[in-house]
Parts: C-alpha cells; structure tokens; sequence
C-alpha cells in the first residue's frame, strides 16, 4: 500500500516535474515579453480566474473516490460529481460577471481588461477537471493523469513562444493560457471515458446524500478545505496587487511560481495517499508515517536550495526587474516545505471522515494572515505576504499534527 502510494505520488510528481521545467520557460517569456507592469496585469486576470474557480468548485475527485469503490455506487458517484460541477459552472458564470461588472476600484483590474477577464474565467469555468481526476485515480490510472497534466506547460510553452515572437501582449498570452486549460480538461475527459463510462444518465444531485446522510457534510468541508488551499494563493496575489499595485504582484508571482514548488508535491502527495487510506484505514498510520519522513528530507533540501539558488534564479528566468522576489521566494518555499510535512496529515484526517475539522484547522490561520497582510504589505512589501503565507502553514499543520494525535 505504502509501495503502490508512493508510485502514484511518482507519476503524479513526474507530470508536476515536466511542468515544473516548461514552466520557467514561459515564465521567462512572459516575464521579459510583458515588462513588469505588463506581467503583473496578466497575472491578475489570470489570478482572478484561477481564485474564482477555486472559490465555487468542489472537490468532486474526492467524491468519486469516497463513493465510488463498487460498480454498485461508482455510476451514483460519477453522476452526483458531474451535477457538482454543473453548479460550479452556473455559480461561477453569474459571480464572474457580478464582480467583473459591479465591483469598483478596488478590484485590481484595469476596467479594459475585465471583458476579456470574463471569457477568460468561462473558459476555467469550463474547464474543471476534479470528475475526470477522480476517475483516473479511483481505477489507479496515474500514468494517464500525468500525460494529461503534461499538456497543459506543453501548449503554453509552444504558444508562448509564437506569442513572444510574433504578437507581445496581454490578451495573446491569457489566449495562450486559456488554450492549455481547455486542452487539458479535454485530455482528462478523454482518458477518463477511455477507463469506464461517464454515467451521464444518473446525474444527481440528490441521490448520493439520499444514501448516506453525511455527504453534504464531506462535499461541504472538502470544498471548504480546497478553497483555501488553493484560492487562498491565488486570493493573496488580488490583494497585493490591490494594495501594492501590478507590479508588486508580479514580483509576489514570480517569488510563488519559484518558491512554491513543493506546494504542488504535497497537492500530489495528498491525492495519491487520500486513495490508500480510504482502501486501508487499518495501515493509515503506517502509510503516514513513512511519507512523513519522506517529506522532511525533501523539504529541507529544497529550502536550502532557493537559499543558494534563488537569487541567480531569477535572474536567469525573470531579470534583474524581479530581483526583488527573492526574500518572497524564501518565505514561500519554507511554507511549502510545511505543507508538504502536513499534506498526509489532512489526507488522514479526511479519510476519516473529518473534512470540515480539516476546514476548520485552515480556515481561522488563513483569515488572520489576510487581516494581517494589510499591515504586512505596508511595511514589507511582497515579502509581507509570503510571512503570512508561511505563519498560516506553520499553525495549520501543527493543529493537523495536535489533532490527529487526539484522534489515534
């Protein structure tokens, strides 16, 4: 089981590793492409996407996974994943185009771009894969997720370069981006339906919870749980660009693209461990504590490495303009360092039923570092966020660590 984790932690790392790679090629064109005013308005309309997304999805790979282990309920899992995923789309349209039309200045969007900013979002809107996800993953089809997560750096980097080239500008590279997401979730849906059928007909989004009166419970503290993993970064990048402008959001882009490499191992390593203890509860202990050890020692080598790196780095990828990424990039690759200590820690919790304790234990450290991170800013420019990034890491996973201890 430990065996089996860990090598579907290797092909999940294996697609992150080529996008890793790819990914500082486009950021290197996109960066000296763009200048850094130009950069830090292209990531904000591709921040915003990315936040919103993150806001009104749900975990539905979890779903799939959690109710899906017999050919008895895998259709009624599939089924109430896919309604899931319709409402994320309704939800997310309507919220999109409310605050694109309606919100003020304080929106850090140039109003010029918020009707591209608006298709731009439809076509992440679109474009959530977590149904497919779960699918390749409840049938251990990683090698298959990773060829699709691969085409994602793959499309930017070729689209990247013939934008570069030919046609600088904001709107030719969120195309570019908007292109590698919908390419994607093509590649997923593809394999998913190649692995079993889609079960469109038992769409529901009634007939699981019918079944089991704690689902909305899970689904609700799943969500809750991702939202702030994953849009909480994306919502950091919006207010730092609202209090310190688009260049200063650039800057913290670059510092989190570099910096928070080994966020996306602890999201692999939470997806391909989350399965093995669903299977085996019994062993849970066991799985956690050799991946534990695993995940310190990467984490210590990593951090050493942006200390002794980092500043050479950007140079390389960014210039000299984001030099000023560094102390950030520190900050953020000890953060990440945390979270990938604490990723099979919530993975246990999860498992065990425990999904909105595991929102719980995010949620207070994530809304006092962004009450902080007015004052933080002020004084300390893009290396204030990245504190509050790595302060809420530290109390987040500490408190998983306090908790499952309990638990046991």
């Amino acid at each position: 089981m430990i065996k089996r984790a860990l090598t579907n932690t290797g092909w999940l790392m294996g697609a992150r590793g080529i996008n890793a790679a790819l990914s500082l090629v486009y950021l290197a064109l996109a960066t000296r492409a763009l200048g850094l005013a130009g950069f830090g308005q292209f990531i904000l309309v591709v921040t915003f996407a990315q936040a919103l997304v993150g806001f009104t999805s749900f975990q539905t790979w979890q779903v799939v996974v959690r109710w899906g282990q017999t050919k008895k309920t895998i259709g009624d899992a599939t089924g109430f994943a896919l309604a899931l995923d319709a409402l994320t789309i309704i939800v997310g349209t309507i919220a999109a185009a409310l605050i694109l039309w309606l919100a003020g200045d304080w929106l850090p969007l140039p109003r010029e771009l918020r009707l591209t900013a608006f298709f731009f979002t439809l076509v992440f809107l679109f474009s959530v894969r977590s149904t497919p996800t779960g699918i390749l993953r409840l049938h251990d089809r990683y090698a298959r997720a990773a060829t699709a997560d691969s085409v994602t750096s793959i499309v930017r980097v070729i689209g990247a370069i013939i934008v570069a080239f030919l046609a600088p500008g904001i709107t030719a590279f969120l195309i570019v981006w908007a292109a590698s997401e919908a390419a994607t979730a093509a590649m997923y849906w593809y394999f998913a339906r190649q692995t079993q059928p889609i079960f469109w007909r038992h769409f529901s989004l009634s007939r699981v919870p019918a079944a089991d009166g704690k689902t909305w419970s899970f689904v609700v503290g799943t969500a809750l749980s991702g939202m702030l993993l994953i849009a909480s970064r994306q919502l950091l990048v919006l207010l730092v660009g609202a209090l310190g402008g688009a260049a200063l959001a650039g800057i913290y882009r670059v510092a989190a693209q570099l910096g928070e490499g080994l966020l996306k191992l602890a999201q692999a390593l939470l997806r391909a461990t989350y399965p093995e203890l669903v299977r085996s509860p019994e062993a849970a202990r066991a799985i956690v504590r050799r991946i534990t050890i695993i995940a310190v020692i990467t984490g210590i080598g990593a951090i050493l490495f942006a200390l002794l790196a980092g500043r050479w780095l950007i140079g390389v990828i960014a210039g000299p303009d984001f030099i000023a990424a560094y102390t950030p990039m520190i900050l953020l690759s000890a953060a990440a360092a945390i979270e990938l200590v604490g990723a099979s820690l919530e993975a246990l919790l999860v498992a065990r039923g425990r999904a909105f304790t595991n929102f719980l234990l995010r949620a207070v450290p994530t809304a006092a570092a962004l009450v902080a991170l007015i004052w933080l800013i002020d004084i300390h420019g893009s290396a204030g966020a990245a504190m509050a990034v790595l302060a809420a890491s530290v109390t987040t996973v500490a408190g998983l660590a306090i908790v499952n201890r309990r638990t046991d």
